[in-house]
Parts: C-alpha cells; sequence; structure tokens
C-alpha cells in the first residue's frame, strides 16, 4: 500500500543555459525561482547577483561549444551555487584580494570575482568531467528562533 505522505522537496536544481548574453537575465530569474522552490535559507538578492557574475563570465571567457549549466543546492547552512561550463582553464583568483590588485576604477570590467569573494561565505572552482564548476556558498539568511518572551 503507498502511504499518502508528500516526497520530500527536492535539494537540488540542474538547469542548462544558453552560451550566450541571454544566459545572464535567465540565470538571474531561475536563481530566484529555484531559491523558492527549494525553500533555500540564503538572500535571494545576493545570491542573484552573484549568480548573474558567474554566468556572465562563463559566457565571456569560454568558447560557445556547449551550454552552461546553473546547478543550486541546498545545504543545512544555506546555499551553493554553481555554474559549469567546457572550459577546463581556471577562472582568476577566487582565493584572496591581494594588496594592490583593486580593479582600475575607469574599466568597466574587473570587479566581479571580487563580489563573489566578498558577499559569498566561500567560492572556489573545481575540475568537471567536461571542464569546471565555479561556485559560491551563501550563509542562512533565516535568524533562528529565539527564547520565547
Amino acid at each position: 500500500m503507498l502511504s499518502d505522505v508528500p516526497a520530500p522537496p527536492p535539494s537540488s536544481w540542474r538547469v542548462a543555459l544558453p552560451h550566450s548574453t541571454a544566459a545572464v537575465p535567465i540565470a538571474r530569474a531561475l536563481i530566484r525561482t529555484a531559491l523558492a522552490d527549494l525553500d533555500a535559507p540564503a538572500d535571494s538578492d545576493t545570491a542573484e547577483l552573484l549568480t548573474a557574475e558567474l554566468v556572465a563570465n562563463a559566457v565571456e571567457h569560454t568558447d560557445g561549444s556547449g551550454p552552461i549549466e546553473l546547478v543550486v543546492e541546498l545545504l543545512a547552512s544555506g546555499c551553493q551555487v554553481e555554474v559549469h561550463d567546457h572550459d577546463p582553464g581556471a577562472p582568476g583568483d577566487l582565493s584572496s584580494l591581494l594588496p594592490g590588485s583593486a580593479p582600475d576604477p575607469w574599466q568597466e570590467h574587473g570587479r566581479g570575482l571580487i563580489l563573489i569573494r566578498t558577499l559569498s561565505s566561500a567560492c572556489g572552482h573545481r575540475p568537471t568531467a567536461h571542464g569546471k564548476a565555479v561556485w559560491f556558498t551563501l550563509p542562512s539568511s533565516r535568524t533562528p528562533p529565539g527564547p520565547a518572551a
């Protein structure tokens, strides 16, 4: 006999995106939807901004040999967002901001990785079977319930 217990909500979301600038606004909408669908406890505005940066970097700095993939995973402490592409080359430095390495204020580009390092609780990249994944994690934005007054 089957029970009427509902299936647990999904703990991850995976979506292929076109390798074009159209992927950026699509990713912004998808990350907001994914976080709502997963009931993720992370700040959706920050997730949207950082996801757009990762997708824009993937479009700009990799060839168009395949789609970009957006992966959102719910964690006990927040969420992790990954953007997969087909280029195995490492992205710019996600680990630290070196002294004197601030972007040129007159240049249009060069701030995305700084935003990701600054606004995420962790970030990095890893090789995949078909290229690489660049990721960030966001902590829970929910305040745990306090003692009753």
